[in-house]
């Protein structure tokens, strides 16, 4: 099987800030929601709260959207496009993406994009609140072998050297992904 990192490698961007400027477009009062997410970066940079906290006050924005479903497909609708060209073409049926992003907002991309296996964080769209960590670092090895315990994988593509190298050690091939090139992954980050 081939594993794939979602934003900055087979996704040009952030997908989750980019859904954020998205719902700000489409709903105003999202903005509200940004002193909140400045304090916690704050105490983040300090230490003093987790990832899993910073990031479920970012997500706290969700509170203002009144139907995640259909603000979802609207967004693939005009960001399907950002998906990378060179995944398409070597797009196989049992290929696996593990992403830090929310579950919600990657299933849609994922069913149009026809891939099958998707590990993402578990975040409650109506609020932003985790269900279980965040699918982040070494939490995506954990994960993808609570799912597929036999999992032997071919390649991995990653755009993150520091956070993706856990799955990148597990891999026959892993490949560094930047911009819309893909070269191997260096021997020293392993």
């Amino acid at each position: 099987m081939n594993v794939f990192d979602f934003d900055g490698t087979i996704y040009r961007g952030d997908s989750s800030v980019d859904f954020f400027f998205f719902c700000l477009r489409k709903h105003p009062s999202t903005i509200k929601m940004l002193p909140r997410f400045t304090r916690s970066l704050f105490y983040y940079k300090l230490g003093k709260i987790e990832k899993e906290t910073l990031k479920e006050s970012f997500f706290s924005f969700l509170c203002n959207i009144p139907d995640i479903k259909t603000a979802v497909a609207l967004f693939w609708d005009s960001n399907q496009s950002k998906i990378k060209s060179w995944y398409i073409e070597i797009h196989r049926d049992d290929d696996i993406v593990v992403s830090a992003s929310p579950q919600f907002l990657l299933a849609e991309i994922c069913r149009r994009l026809q891939i099958n296996h998707l590990i993402a964080s578990e975040v409650n769209p109506s609020n932003g609140c985790f269900f279980s960590k965040n699918c982040h670092g070494a939490e995506k090895v954990t994960r993808l072998f609570e799912k597929h315990p036999d999992a032997a994988i071919d390649n991995f593509f990653s755009d993150s050297l520091t956070y993706d190298k856990h799955l990148a050690r597990l891999a026959n091939r892993a490949w560094y992904v930047t911009k819309d090139a893909i070269q191997p992954w260096p021997t020293k980050q392993l």
